[in-house]
C-alpha cells in the first residue's frame, strides 16, 4: 500500500472534502491526442429529453451514448477526459527525463529513473519474487508477539498497512499544532461493512476475496492446501479486526474521531502491544499525547492479538506484505491483484497500460517534482490570477447568501462571516516546492524505489509532530484533477490539473466558466459550512460556534437533503446513502447557488448579458456548463462500490438533485410545477 493512500485516509479523519474521487481501479488512457472537449458541448446534448424532466440526460445524453466505459477502466467521465490529457503530458515529461544524460537535473533524474524502473517489466520479471521475499523473510523470522511492534514499525515505514493506521494530523482542537494519530487500518476489503453485510452479493464478494488470497499464496509458492487454509485465516482475522472499526458514516463525524489521550492512557487500550517499541522503531521522539481516532478499534486489536496464534499472525503479516507489492511484482501477481480489485470489485475488464500505471505511481511518490514540470507546461501565472478573480466573485456571493439567510440568527451569521473572510485560497501549486534530495532513486530497482519513497514520505510526516502547522503544504500533487476544502486550515485548494477545459477555459464566455469551475469553487467554499465543515471555526479548530437555535435549524434543512438523496436509486434498485453523501450533496446544492449568484453579479449592466449562443441564454449556458462537467458512465460494479463506500453521489444525482431544488433553474428552462426538476419540497441549506 502506497503510504500516500494511508496518509490520505488519515487526512479524511480531519474532514478533508474533495470534489471528486478515484475508484479502486485507476483510469486509463483515451484522449491521447491531448485535445479537450469544451465545457459547453452542443454535441453532448440529447435534445429529445426535456430538461425539466431529466436535466442530467438532457445535458449529457449523447455524450453518455457515445462514451461507454472503456474495457480498461471502471468509470469514465469528463474528469477522466481531463485526467487522460494531464497524464499524457506527464508521460511526455517522464519519457524525456528517463533518457540518461549529464544534463538532467536532480529532480529529472529521480522522476526519470523511477518511471524507467517501473516500466522495466523484463527486469522485474527477471528478479521474480526475490525483492518481496526479502520482506516476507522478516515476517517469518518473527520470534514472538513481543517482537511484533518492531516488525510493524519497519513495515509501516516502508508502506505496508498492518493492523492499524498511524500518521500525523493537525490537532483538531488546537489547529496551530500537529500531533500523532493512530486509528483503524490493516484491512484488505474497502471498508468494515464489507465484512458484515449479509446480502448475497456481499457474501459472494467475501468468498471471492478468500479465493483471491488463496491464489496469491499459491503464486508465492504455497501448496493449494496450505493456501486455502491461510486464505480462510485472513478472512477470519480481518473480520475480527473489523468488528472494532467505525462505519463510513460515523467516520464523517469529527467528534467521533477525536480522542486526544496521554500516551499512558493510550497504552492502556492495548497493553500487550508495546507501543513504545513501535514508536522507537519508526524513530518517533517521545510524545506526551496523541489522537486515538477509534479507541474501540485499538481495544479490539488487543483482543484479536491475544487470541491469535503466532502461526496465524504470520499468515496475516505475510498477506499484507504480498498485497502491497502488485505493480512492482512479477506479472502473475500484478494480474491477480487486478483480477480482484479491478475486475471483481470495480467491473474493469482489462488492465490499464503499463505506462499509465507507472505515471500514476511516479506522481504518487514524486508528485511535486513531476508537478513542477507539469505546471510549467499548462498553468501560467495568468491562469492563477484569473482563477483568483473567480474565487473572489464566489466569496462575495457567499457573503451575500449568508447575510440574507432567513433561518440563521445574527449571532451565528457574524461568526460565519468571520470564518468566510478567513478562508485562504491556494491556487494551482505550492509556493515552495518539496525537496526530494534525501530520497535515493536507483534505476532498475522498482521495489526499492517504492519502499524508499514510502519511508521518505513517512519520515517527512513524522518530522512534523509537535511542530507548528505548515499551511502552505498541499495534500495532492499539482496535476491532480480535483479540488478540496480543508477544515483544520480553513482553506480551499485548486490544483492546476483541474483548472483546464472543460472546467475552466478562458476562451469561452463567462456563463460557462461560472457554471463549470464556478460551481466547483462554490462547492469547496460551501464545504466550510456543511455538516462537517460547520463544526470548525475560522481558525480551523473543532469548536461549536453555533447557537442552539441555529444548529436545530441547520439539522432540519440537512435532513431534507438526507431524505431527498436516500430516495435516489440506480439500476438494480440500490439507493444512495443520504447520510454518507450529505456533505458533498450540501456542497453541490450550495455551490451551484452561489456560482449562479456570482454570474448574475458579473453580468449586471453588461450589454451582452442577455445574448444567446447556440440558442441558449446565459442562464441556460450556465446550467449546461455545470451539468456537462458531471457526464459519467460506470460499470455496475463500480457504481455499487461507490454507493457503499463513497461520500459522493453518482453524477446523475449531483445534477438532478440540486437542479430540482433551485428556483433559478426552473425559471431558466421554464419548468412547471409537477415536473421532476421542480421539487415540491425543495431542500436548501445554503
Amino acid at each position: 500500500m502506497n503510504c500516500r493512500t494511508l496518509l490520505a485516509s488519515l487526512a479524511l479523519l480531519s474532514g478533508t472534502m474533495a470534489l471528486w474521487f478515484t475508484p479502486l481501479s485507476a483510469q486509463s488512457e483515451r484522449a491521447s491526442s491531448g485535445t479537450l472537449n469544451p465545457g459547453f458541448d452542443i454535441n453532448a446534448l440529447d435534445r429529445s429529453v426535456d430538461p425539466c424532466e431529466d436535466f442530467y440526460h438532457f445535458a449529457c445524453g449523447t455524450w453518455l451514448k457515445e462514451n461507454p466505459v472503456p474495457p480498461d477502466r471502471a468509470i469514465y467521465g469528463r474528469f477522466s477526459e481531463l485526467a487522460d490529457r494531464n497524464r499524457q503530458i506527464m508521460r511526455e515529461v517522464l519519457e524525456k527525463a528517463s533518457v540518461v544524460s549529464s544534463g538532467r537535473s536532480p529532480d529529472e533524474q529521480k522522476i526519470g529513473d523511477y518511471y524507467a524502473s517501473c516500466m522495466d517489466e523484463e527486469g522485474i520479471e527477471k528478479k521474480g519474487l526475490a525483492p518481496v521475499e526479502a520482506e516476507i523473510a522478516r515476517v517469518n523470522a518473527l520470534k514472538g508477539k513481543e517482537s511484533l511492534p518492531r516488525l510493524i514499525s519497519h513495515l509501516w515505514l516502508t508502506g505496508t498497512n498492518v493492523l492499524f493506521g498511524f500518521g500525523v494530523q493537525q490537532d483538531a482542537k488546537d489547529s496551530t499544532q500537529q500531533i500523532a494519530i493512530v486509528g483503524q487500518g490493516g484491512l484488505g476489503l474497502p471498508d468494515r461493512d464489507f465484512y458484515f453485510r449479509d446480502d448475497p452479493k456481499s457474501i459472494e464478494t467475501r468468498n471471492q476475496y478468500v479465493e483471491h488470497a488463496q491464489k496469491v499464496f499459491e503464486l508465492f509458492g504455497e501448496s493449494p492446501v496450505d493456501a486455502a487454509m491461510h486464505s480462510e485465516t485472513i478472512m477470519r482475522f480481518e473480520t475480527a479486526l473489523a468488528q472494532g472499526a467505525l462505519d463510513n458514516v460515523s467516520l464523517r463525524d469529527p467528534n467521533k474521531t477525536y480522542h486526544r489521550m496521554s500516551t499512558d492512557e493510550f497504552r492502556r487500550l492495548s497493553p500487550s502491544f508495546k507501543w513504545a517499541d513501535f514508536m522507537a522503531g519508526i524513530g518517533l521522539p517521545s510524545v506526551q499525547s496523541l489522537n486515538v481516532s477509534e479507541p474501540d478499534f485499538i481495544r479490539q486489536m488487543q483482543s484479536v492479538l491475544k487470541s491469535t496464534s503466532m502461526a496465524d499472525l504470520k499468515v496475516y503479516l505475510r498477506w499484507r506484505v504480498m498485497n502491497s507489492a502488485a505493480l512492482i511484482a512479477p506479472k502473475t501477481i500484478d494480474e491477480e491483484a487486478f483480477r480482484f480489485y479491478g475486475q471483481t470489485l470495480s467491473g474493469q475488464k482489462q488492465q490499464q497500460p503499463r505506462w499509465r500505471r507507472c505515471v500514476v505511481a511516479t506522481d504518487g511518490d514524486l508528485g511535486e517534482a513531476l508537478g513542477k514540470a507539469f505546471v510549467a507546461r499548462v498553468f501560467p501565472e495568468e491562469s492563477k490570477q484569473r482563477t483568483l478573480q473567480l474565487v473572489n466573485a464566489l466569496e462575495k456571493a457567499l457573503e451575500h447568501d449568508i447575510s440574507t439567510l432567513p433561518w440563521m440568527t445574527e449571532a451565528t451569521k457574524e461568526q460565519a462571516l468571520i470564518k468566510l473572510h478567513k478562508i485562504a485560497n491556494k491556487i494551482g501549486y505550492p509556493d515552495k516546492w518539496r525537496d526530494y534530495s534525501a530520497l535515493e532513486i536507483i534505476r532498475g530497482d522498482a521495489l526499492g524505489n517504492s519502499l524508499r519513497s514510502n519511508e521518505f514520505e513517512n519520515r517527512r510526516q513524522l518530522s512534523k509532530i509537535g511542530k507548528p502547522v505548515d499551511s502552505g503544504e498541499w495534500l495532492y500533487s499539482p496535476p491532480t484533477v480535483n479540488a478540496y476544502y480543508y477544515p483544520p486550515q480553513n482553506n480551499i485548494n485548486f490544483m492546476a490539473g483541474i483548472l483546464q477545459p472543460p472546467f475552466y477555459d478562458p476562451q469561452v464566455d463567462e456563463a460557462i466558466n461560472f457554471g463549470a469551475i464556478g460551481s466547483v469553487i462554490g462547492h469547496e467554499l460551501t464545504h466550510g459550512f456543511d455538516d462537517q465543515g460547520r463544526r470548525y471555526d475560522a481558525e480551523g479548530n473543532l469548536r461549536d460556534w453555533w447557537t442552539a437555535e441555529d444548529e436545530k435549524a441547520f439539522k432540519q434543512r440537512a435532513e431534507c437533503e438526507v431524505q431527498q438523496y436516500n430516495d435516489f436509486t440506480v439500476a438494480g434498485g440500490e439507493h444512495v446513502n443520504g447520510k454518507l453523501t450529505l456533505g458533498e450533496n450540501t456542497a453541490d446544492n450550495g455551490g451551484i447557488r452561489i456560482a449562479f449568484m456570482a454570474l448574475m453579479e458579473a453580468l449586471a449592466g453588461k450589454t451582452h448579458a442577455k445574448s444567446t449562443i447556440e440558442g441558449f441564454t446565459p442562464e441556460q449556458r450556465f446550467f449546461v456548463g455545470w451539468g456537462q462537467v458531471w457526464c459519467t458512465n460506470a460499470t455496475p460494479e463500480a457504481l455499487r462500490l461507490q454507493l457503499q463506500t463513497n461520500v459522493h453521489s453518482p453524477g446523475e444525482f449531483r445534477i438532478n438533485g440540486p437542479a430540482s431544488n433551485f428556483e433559478e433553474f426552473r425559471k431558466a428552462f421554464g419548468c412547471k410545477s409537477g415536473q421532476p426538476m421542480v421539487r415540491s419540497n425543495a431542500c436548501r441549506v445554503w
